[in-house]
């Protein structure tokens, strides 16, 4: 299917979760997804069998959370991918009043944001798949109960890229594509080469570039920043980061004008051998992550870079319950519904 086909899909369930109504998005997942979609979404959701399961175990309760619930689109790509199949990428924040607990997520009264990347595969005219992550970190920071270690990048509410044109994109993306993989081909030159000039970070980032990570890592600016707040602790602690053969990984990649965008489930696994990333120790352990990227160029440069892990995936597979933490974190805190007062009455 064309590109502009396979976005029109997913016009309905947009329009839908823009101004949410439960009925309403029921009845656009109906017609989105196949009966027997499979629906892959980040920790502790796992994988659910069809359009109704996911609402009824992940959209119902955020709404239920943020009763004013709405849904910001601000990438929206989609194509082919080198093995014939047809994807949809989408990049945006959920966003609300927080006044009811999400996963003992603790309520702030307060306006809410939470990134989500969630890709489609598209076959026959419907999607039979779905890969998701919601970055429910960010929530917990937020609420004041990240029970984890502090980030080392920035906190921000993650903006629409600089260019305004993420949900136009349009064109033959081959160019940006192939940048973008050869970027990826040259950071595995490190460390069997020690030198971190081997990785020829600005030979393919944009100087200015912004690589907005998930919360729990944070957002990192300019090769500097890239490297104090993200890279450096990351390939410290999983030198051996990548693709395994003996792992079932598979990526799959779409261009789009000056746009790429990649998702795998998993795409990537490593071992945590040493210390230094978000302050988990080395625990010589194999893990395997998710993560769905975005990528905008801008002169042939990576200017902006989306990333968002399954950061509480990863710590289950390393035995710690960061859920479970967080109601020991805030065992002597209310974190019952919450109700504001209209703010008429003098």
């Amino acid at each position: 299917m064309k590109s502009s086909e396979l976005k029109t899909l997913l016009t309905a369930f947009r329009t839908a979760t823009a101004d949410f109504e439960t009925d309403t998005v029921r009845a656009a997942l109906s017609g989105l997804f196949t009966p027997d979609a499979t629906i892959h979404l980040c920790h502790p959701f796992g994988t659910l069998d069809g359009a109704d399961a996911y609402l009824d175990a992940c959209l119902a309760p955020l709404h239920a959370a943020m009763p004013d619930l709405e849904r910001r689109d601000m990438i929206l790509l989609a194509g082919t991918t080198a093995e014939g199949q047809d994807w949809i990428g989408a990049m945006g924040n959920y966003m609300g009043t927080f006044l009811s607990p999400l996963l003992d997520i603790p309520p702030s009264g307060q306006l809410a944001h939470m990134r989500y990347h969630e890709y489609f595969r598209v076959e026959d005219g419907k999607v039979t798949q779905m890969q998701a992550i919601w970055d429910l970190p960010e929530l917990m920071m937020q609420a004041q109960a990240w029970p984890m270690a502090p980030q080392l990048g920035a906190f921000t509410c993650t903006p629409a890229p600089m260019s305004g044109d993420g949900l136009t994109a349009s064109g033959d993306g081959q160019a940006a594509l192939d940048h973008v993989l050869a970027m990826v081909g040259a950071l595995g030159h490190h460390p069997s080469n020690p030198d971190p000039a081997v990785m020829q970070l600005d030979k393919y980032w944009h100087p200015r570039f912004n690589w907005y990570g998930p919360a729990g890592v944070g957002t990192a600016r300019g090769i500097a920043g890239f490297r104090n707040w993200h890279q450096i602790p990351f390939l410290h602690a999983m030198p051996d980061r990548g693709l395994d053969e003996k792992v079932d990984l598979k990526s799959h990649w779409i261009g789009e004008g000056d746009y790429v965008c990649e998702t795998g489930w998993p795409n990537m696994s490593m071992t945590l051998s040493d210390d230094g990333w978000m302050g988990i120790a080395p625990a010589g352990k194999k893990v395997d992550l998710r993560s769905l990227d975005f990528w905008r160029l801008e002169r042939g440069l990576i200017r902006e870079n989306w990333v968002l892990i399954d950061l509480l995936d990863l710590y289950r597979q390393l035995g710690v319950d960061v859920l479970g933490r967080l109601r020991e974190f805030n065992k002597a805190r209310s974190i019952g519904a919450i109700t504001l007062p209209d703010g008429m009455t003098v």
